[in-house]
């Protein structure tokens, strides 16, 4: 998944963009605060990937394998850390010289809004995502369960993050996709979010929208947004748009204060 080549790239910025406020009221249907004493992720909540699925490895050139170790996926001080690490591990078949955690929530869902905090890492390689799936990728598989990029951040600039969707219609060399300047990612946590209705998506950074989709004829073919999906947390290393690695690289973290998905009222 999140297969992305030539793309449409779009520049926006909050600090010179109309602000769009969100003001309609939601009901908080289901979290994680990440506030349990247990250092292990809440596998009631979360399902750890770790099956490669290209012949032994992932999508998108990436150098690394998801594991379900304390080393890469642990809760501590009330956040989760997602932590890339140089290292030898086999896995599927493949031997790959890095390891990370890819987090899947038990939990799917159609229609409302998502707001996800975390601080990002900075090392040059580094692809973290905060991202969707559709509930039926096994049957329809991809594109077609679409896909649903909250946020991503590419390894050449630190102060810019990316949203993004793959439809049928929108993917590969015709991926849509937009980018805003929030300048402190890597040091400071921001809440990272959606709105997702019938109609469109908006896609916020701090609960301002920086961009919506919302095809004027919705098919299918570039909306396939009306079954469920559920939510993803990873770092990739390297791949198309993690990019070349700091030869130096020994760790990095993406941190996440919470995630927490509404209903509107």
């Amino acid at each position: 998944m999140k297969t992305i080549l030539n793309v449409i790239l779009i520049g926006l910025f909050l600090s010179c963009s109309p602000k769009k406020e969100i003001k309609q009221d939601y009901t908080l249907v289901w979290s994680d605060e990440f506030d349990q004493e247990s250092s292990e992720v809440d596998t009631s909540k979360w399902f750890l990937e770790t099956v490669a699925p290209n012949n032994g490895s992932w999508y998108n050139n990436e150098l690394q394998h998801y594991t379900d170790r304390l080393d890469n996926a642990s809760v501590d001080n009330g956040t989760l850390k997602i932590t890339a690490i140089k290292e030898e591990y086999t896995h599927s078949g493949t031997t790959q010289a890095y390891t990370s955690a890819r987090l899947n929530s038990k939990f799917s869902f159609t229609y409302g809004k998502v707001v996800v905090r975390a601080k990002l890492p900075r090392a040059e390689g580094t692809w973290p995502a905060i991202w969707m799936l559709g509930s039926n990728l096994e049957t329809v598989g991809w594109p077609g369960c679409g896909e649903i990029d909250i946020m991503e951040q590419l390894f050449e600039n630190h102060e810019m993050v990316q949203c993004a969707v793959h439809t049928p219609a929108t993917h590969g060399d015709n991926t849509i996709v937009k980018q805003v300047d929030v300048s402190d990612v890597t040091t400071n946590f921001h809440d990272y979010g959606l709105i997702w209705t019938e109609e469109k998506i908006d896609f916020t950074v701090d609960d301002q929208i920086y961009f919506t989709y919302n095809p004027k004829e919705k098919t299918p073919e570039n909306w396939p947004y009306f079954n469920d999906q559920y939510l993803l947390l990873n770092i990739a290393m390297g791949g198309n748009l993690g990019g070349k690695i700091d030869p130096n690289f020994d760790r990095d973290v993406m941190e996440v204060d919470y995630v927490r998905v509404y209903k509107y009222q």
